[in-house]
């Protein structure tokens, strides 16, 4: 897998009145760590040029377990 966990979408929103998909959780020593980019609390708008808007939690799961293994995220950082 790509070494974190996600949580949103429009059935199970992380931030209300928000269905954006958010990271979680970074595994130690999984892909996005070991990259260093990706951080917990980083909102993610596309993977691989398809934007994540209004979609269930399940569907945008789906969309990271089929994103191969070359993978491009579009994320916004918390300040």
């Amino acid at each position: 897998g790509l070494g974190f966990n996600i949580v949103g979408g429009t059935d199970q929103q992380y931030i209300a009145n928000d269905n954006s998909i958010y990271v979680s959780w970074i595994k130690k020593d999984g892909a996005a760590y070991l990259d260093g980019r990706l951080q917990e609390g980083d909102k993610i708008l596309a993977i691989n040029g398809k934007e994540l808007k209004d979609l269930r939690h399940k569907d945008a799961v789906e969309l990271f377990r089929n994103a191969g293994y070359y993978v491009s995220l579009k994320i916004q950082r918390r300040v």
